[in-house]
């Protein structure tokens, strides 16, 4: 890579692990969470709608669309805010999320009929024995609800790539427009039904709080996975794949400044245990 590429990376790596304490924070203002979501996935749309010719895909299209964008758009954010809503440490939520990576290649093994070797099957009871260490962490005996609920998003975002394998010839931009549009939707009535009081919450909702989602919904969804994007038109998914180790460390490293958080000895060695395997995973070709 360039330099002007690292620095770049460095930058999307950043944002990403910025997006769990920020998140953690707008939650923190009373916003429920399913409403938080959808105002992401909105966010989301609006940014992106501009930039789309919008047309009926395909009938070979509909079906794994509608599964990426449930999947994705729904799916993950909506068991990723619930999780931090749950969580009073954040830690274990950054490094849980980590389990995508291996959720994602067990999906591809089971639908797509990729091949896993044996030394990808090491590395995934590896990055599951880290969170198991974690989970048995005494000190986080009140998180355990909460990193479970982490894993459903990540099993979820692995659910989606394996989707986005089947949509991968429409335009990007597109896909995601239609997932935002669909999570905004479907997480709006999850919220109205079944944590109430939602037009109040949107009344009073502060510049504060719209900054906070604005940060997670422009710089988080669009920003730095459009950057993703433009780095794939350079170099192969196995070179900028490995990077995404990285932003756990950038979320850990911001939520100390911002939390004052400092990980368990236990979960410091379960989280080392998951991102190096994820590292390792991601880089077998």
């Amino acid at each position: 890579m360039t330099l002007r590429h690292y620095i770049l990376v460095l930058f999307i790596m950043l944002l990403f692990g910025s997006s769990y304490p920020i998140n953690k924070l707008a939650l923190n203002t009373s916003l429920s969470p399913m409403l938080a979501a959808s105002l992401r996935m909105f966010i989301l749309f609006v940014c992106l709608a501009p930039f789309c010719k919008f047309k009926i895909p395909s009938k070979k299209y509909r079906l794994p669309l509608a599964g990426f964008s449930l999947s994705m758009g729904f799916g993950v954010f909506i068991f990723l805010n619930l999780s931090l809503q749950k969580a009073t440490m954040i830690a274990p939520i950054i490094i849980g999320a980590q389990l995508a990576i291996p959720f994602a290649v067990l999906a591809s093994s089971i639908f797509l009929g990729e091949k896993v070797t044996p030394k990808m099957w090491l590395l995934i009871f590896i990055s599951f024995f880290g969170i198991f260490l974690i989970g048995y962490d005494p000190n986080l005996k009140s998180e355990i609800f909460a990193i479970l609920l982490c894993a459903v998003s990540a099993f979820f975002y692995g659910i989606a790539n394996v989707f986005s394998r089947y949509i991968k010839d429409i335009d990007v931009k597109l896909t995601n427009a239609i997932m935002g549009f669909t999570g905004f939707i479907t997480l709006l009535l999850f919220s109205i039904i079944f944590e109430g009081n939602t037009i109040n919450q949107l009344k009073n909702i502060d510049l504060y709080t719209w900054l906070l989602l604005l940060h997670n919904g422009v710089m988080v969804s669009v920003v730095a996975h459009t950057s993703m994007f433009y780095l794939y038109k350079f170099y192969s998914v196995n070179k900028v794949m490995p990077f995404y180790s990285l932003f756990p460390i950038f979320g850990l490293v911001l939520t100390f400044f911002i939390f004052g958080e400092i990980p368990t000895l236990l979960s410091a060695i379960g989280g080392s245990i998951v991102i190096l395997s994820v590292y390792k995973l991601q880089k077998i070709k």
